[in-house]
């Protein structure tokens, strides 16, 4: 019988997921927007429910180096 490798379920993915990030806790970092070309994309944090700041002003090429950073440091474990 195979194992499953994580505590964890994954949530649902949202119509306009663009990347998705598993953080060292555990979790999950969801960059949605409307596509490569926009500039309104955001990121959010399953775990610890950090969002990004701007995501008016967020393309997806720059918004993802955030949503990697932030999924690299997140410990918070996903509580629902």
């Amino acid at each position: 019988m195979p194992t499953d490798t994580s505590a964890f379920t994954e949530p649902d993915r949202p119509a306009n997921l663009q990347i998705r990030f598993l953080t060292v806790g555990g979790s999950y970092v969801d960059v949605t927007g409307p596509g490569y070309s926009s500039s309104k994309h955001r990121w959010n944090c399953h775990g610890c429910k950090e969002r990004s700041d701007f995501p008016e002003q967020d393309h997806l090429r720059r918004i993802r180096s955030g949503a990697n950073d932030h999924a690299g440091l997140c410990r918070a474990i996903p509580l629902s």
